[in-house]
């Protein structure tokens, strides 16, 4: 029998990764409304990461939406008002949200 070759990601695929390693190539990539709470989180790489993010926020502000889309790096918010708050429930979830809103 020949011998086999293992294959290993390459670099910019393991620092792409969060470290949860467990990766979707699913992006929910969809415009936000006009009325959305839109702002960029960098180190949101992943499916896992986007549904972390979004769960978080859903679960702590009832009644809101969220879209997440780790593509474009941008998390949109509809139905609550306090981006602070906002802000805030997503470092608590351990990612870094941007400081300002993307328009």
């Amino acid at each position: 029998m020949g011998r086999r070759r293992l294959l290993q990601p390459s670099l910019w695929d393991i620092a792409a990764m969060c470290s949860c390693q467990q990766h979707s190539g699913t992006a929910n990539s969809t415009s936000a409304p006009k009325d959305a709470i839109s702002f960029r989180v960098e180190d949101m790489t992943c499916g896992h990461c986007a549904g972390t993010i979004k769960k978080a926020i859903e679960g702590q502000l009832p009644g809101s939406a969220v879209t997440a889309d780790p593509a474009s790096k941008l998390v949109s918010v509809v139905g609550a008002a306090d981006f602070s708050a906002i802000k805030s429930i997503v470092t608590g979830a351990g990612y870094t949200p941007s400081p300002d809103r993307v328009s």
